[in-house]
């Protein structure tokens, strides 16, 4: 264990592997990223993750089971009660939410968005569930007309704030997602206040960009970011990792303001230098872009174009390193409504030394933590699989 300096986890957002047992609780019964995407496009080649073990996991329409692959494989559930970004990250991390984070299918209280239009100086328009593009055609023209933020929310713990460039500056968005997070603390709790800047001149014509920012509530305990920081080790966060955790127990945070290749190329870059500790990436496309969407087509290129860098990757790894491949929750883009759906997430290992091996079926993400803990720290640490998956 005390030979591996640096681990890599790249979480791809949604990507999971088939229904968990209480899917039905969460109206996600017969829900599988994976599969179903795999189905969708009538097969699909991923042959870097499928010698990882990927196959293994869920029926994968072009991703056949291995006997041998070239590192360590599994899946987890969920002991967390939700399916939102946040909770899956934070147990990945290693913190169990006993409590889940409430959501609001009726918008949120009155008293709320009246200290939200008091605080800002705007108005609000919406206040109620709905998916990201139906509501710019539903409210974005009024926007632009009296210059009121939209205000709305999903079947996750979020309070989002859209807002078109050319009305409302991004600073003055941003400043409001702080306003608001303050404000949700108080009086209606969520895990993110996400800012959802758009351009466009009418319906059907408006297009989110790239300025999306999220404002996360910090984690009720101590993650494994903040255990390998205060070892004195790195721990480098790409794309919206840092933005999760809340900046906690990050030392070097990289945004990604383009897609998910700019987070592949920025992971890649961190790979080759000389650090010790943690990379944790985060690549949102497959949930922000496709889940939520349901584009299994999309979605299907997304995971062709990372299984396609998955060789780069591994030539940048050191020595004494291992790399973990995961998700945080699911979004079968084939499946009803626009949410997240309640599944598996994939374990896929590799590095010099892991072995060929499979580590069943997790009772919880939060092994992931403890394994990395294992490994980066060399400390036993209940439910790790390090000494299951190195020589």
């Amino acid at each position: 264990m005390k030979d591996i300096e640096r681990v890599t986890v790249i979480v791809l957002d949604s990507a999971g592997v088939g229904e968990l047992p209480d899917a039905k609780d969460f109206g996600d019964e017969g829900s599988n990223t994976f599969g179903h995407i795999a189905e969708a496009v009538d097969g699909i080649s991923l042959p870097n993750m499928q010698k990882m073990g990927l196959g293994n996991l869920t029926n994968i329409k072009g991703v056949d089971p291995l006997v041998e692959t070239n590192g360590a494989y599994g899946k987890a559930k969920e002991a967390s009660k939700g399916k939102d970004t946040t909770t899956g990250h934070w147990e990945i991390g290693g913190v169990i939410l006993e409590k889940p984070f409430p959501t609001y299918p009726n918008g949120f209280p009155k008293e709320v968005i009246e200290e939200f239009e008091k605080r800002t100086g705007r108005k609000v328009l919406a206040n109620k569930p709905s998916s990201g593009t139906v509501i710019l055609d539903e409210y974005g023209e009024e926007q632009m007309k009296t210059g009121a933020f939209i205000v709305y929310t999903s079947a996750d713990p979020v309070f989002q704030i859209a807002a078109h460039e050319e009305i409302i500056p991004l600073q003055e968005l941003y400043n409001a997602c702080k306003i608001a997070l303050e404000i949700c603390n108080e009086m209606s709790p969520v895990a993110r206040v996400i800012a959802r800047p758009y351009v466009g001149e009418g319906k059907g014509k408006f297009t989110r960009t790239s300025n999306r920012h999220d404002y996360s509530i910090a984690p009720p305990k101590e993650t494994i970011l903040d255990k390998v920081k205060a070892a004195g080790l790195d721990v480098i966060a790409i794309g919206k990792t840092s933005d999760i955790f809340s900046g906690k127990g990050v030392t070097d945070s990289r945004g990604t303001n383009k897609d998910n290749k700019d987070g592949i190329l920025k992971t890649i870059k961190a790979l080759k230098e000389d650090t010790k500790g943690l990379i944790f990436t985060n690549l949102v496309d497959f949930d922000m872009v496709y889940g939520h969407r349901r584009n299994p087509e999309g979605y299907a290129n997304a995971l062709i174009e990372f299984d396609n860098y998955l060789p780069e990757i591994i030539e940048n790894m050191k020595e004494k390193e291992v790399l973990i491949i995961t998700a945080d929750h699911g979004c079968d883009p084939t499946y009803k409504g626009t949410d997240h759906t309640r599944e598996y997430i994939p374990i896929l290992v590799y590095g010099k030394g892991v072995k060929s091996v499979n580590i069943g079926e997790r009772e919880t993400f939060a092994d992931i933590a403890a394994t990395i803990e294992e490994i980066l720290l060399n400390k036993e640490v209940e439910g790790s699989f390090a000494k299951e998956i190195l020589e």
